[in-house]
């Protein structure tokens, strides 16, 4: 039992969700309705901060906190850097990953002792093990000697591109990668449009088109697979509605996780109805506001990180055994995003709708997966996508939240390989060796 004791504890809870709310709707208290929704959200990420509180102590809570943003590697996966100029002129922060040439050499050895084998063995067995080594031939040289794609990862709204670091691991050194920062994001300037003299809202068009700067500069030749996540996912959808020949012309393979086209405006979040009507009436404006008092917002987020840390935790994850140290990253990631940043992207999704964008990925192999208890882009939107994609290998992970690359980054990364397969980039197999599941296991 901690030394603040079960009243101790629930009190915390209470001051801590007041001070969020106070934090939230300052300059708001004529707007009820603002208030209600936020401590709808709140109160349910306090119940389980609750049980927390009753066994730990405010100090070594503090203290673990410390501790998990040294504990692993996430997010410390660096490339070259470089940076792409927008068409506003913001300077768009990328990484790339070279392919490993002895990885390629070890992999084309691989294939011609298969073939060594098949001269030796027997009539039956030596079609086979040809057959074997003349799919892995086909598939390692992008169909018979063409390039290896490159691969393009797009992160989330109020993440970065570090959210891909499992993924990243995995492919590091094997296929050419490149991980950027979308705009007012990560190492990414804040949009130049969105901070002149003249400030424009942020539109997932204009994402489309940063997209497209960064593959220009650094990719602009050869064969592409394009993965996106959340907002990453619509920045893909922007790029081919825009343009539609790059997608024809160079792009092998999409991969579209957690992510939606359209009708936003119907997500409910999890709230009972009348909560989730009043938050998407008021947040936007809520947002704006606090928008304007960034200073005061970011102490309010210190104040009541226990709470904050639900929240990410309820909206970021399905299960209850990711791990701490997965879970405190995804959090930094996402309290890492200035609150003016947040309420200048927030109203770009209400009118998004690239339904018919999708007309231009039907020839295109692609994935679409999604956490089977997301949050934020629930499943049936990755479901209506597969609609409209009938021969996209559609994947719901059961039981999975909105991150699901790093809830189960053994089933995203599996499904991805298999997706470089089909894109002419095989010869990886299944194995994700230790970039796997970040569930705890028993006795961890």
């Amino acid at each position: 039992m901690s030394d603040e004791g079960p009243a101790g504890a629930a009190g915390e809870v209470a001051q801590a969700a007041s001070a969020a709310a106070s934090a939230v709707t300052g300059g708001w208290r004529r707007a009820g309705l603002a208030g209600a929704a936020i401590g709808v959200i709140a109160a349910s990420a306090a119940a389980g901060v609750a049980i927390d509180k009753l066994t730990v102590s405010r100090g070594m809570r503090r203290r673990a906190r410390l501790a998990l943003d040294t504990a692993g590697p996430f997010g410390s996966l660096r490339g070259t850097p470089g940076r792409a100029i927008a068409d506003d002129g913001t300077a768009l922060y990328y990484e790339i990953d070279e392919a490993d040439e002895a990885d390629e050499a070890h992999e084309a050895h691989e294939a011609g002792d298969a073939h060594a084998s098949a001269e030796a063995a027997g009539s039956d067995e030596a079609a086979e093990i040809a057959e074997t080594a003349e799919i892995a031939e086909t598939d390692g040289a992008a169909g018979g000697g063409a390039p290896a794609p490159t691969v393009v990862f797009s992160h989330g709204y109020c993440l970065n591109q570090d959210s891909w670091h499992f993924q990243r691991a995995a492919l590091r050194g094997r296929i050419r990668t490149v991980h950027w920062d979308q705009r007012s994001h990560g190492r990414s300037a804040r949009g130049a449009a969105q901070s002149g003299p003249d400030p424009q809202p942020a539109t997932i068009d204009q994402l489309g088109r940063d997209l497209k700067a960064v593959i220009d500069a650094a990719a602009p030749e050869g064969p592409l697979v394009l993965v996106g996540h959340s907002m990453g996912g619509m920045t893909i959808m922007a790029l081919a509605d825009q343009y539609p020949d790059l997608i024809r012309e160079r792009v092998a393979g999409v991969a579209l996780v957690g992510t939606s086209s359209g009708r936003l405006g119907e997500i409910t979040y999890g709230l009972p109805a009348l909560g989730a009507n009043v938050a998407r009436r008021v947040l936007p404006g809520v947002l704006k506001v606090l928008g304007g008092q960034a200073g005061l917002v970011e102490k309010g987020r210190r104040a009541t990180a226990d709470l904050y840390a639900g929240i990410v935790k309820r909206y970021s994850f399905g299960g209850q055994d990711v791990d701490p140290a997965v879970a405190r990253f995804a959090e930094r990631m996402i309290e890492n995003t200035p609150i003016d940043v947040v309420a200048e992207f927030y109203p770009a999704f209400t009118d998004y709708d690239k339904v018919q964008a999708l007309a231009v990925l039907l020839r295109t192999p692609a994935l679409v997966l999604a956490g089977s208890d997301d949050l934020i882009t629930p499943s049936s939107h990755s479901e209506a996508i597969a609609d409209v994609l009938p021969d996209a290998e559609l994947v719901l992970v059961e039981g999975a939240g909105h991150l699901v690359m790093l809830e189960h980054p053994d089933v995203v990364t599996g499904h991805l390989l298999d997706l470089l397969a089909r894109a002419g980039a095989g010869g990886f197999g299944r194995n994700v060796g230790g970039h796997g599941s970040t569930a705890q296991r028993p006795g961890d």
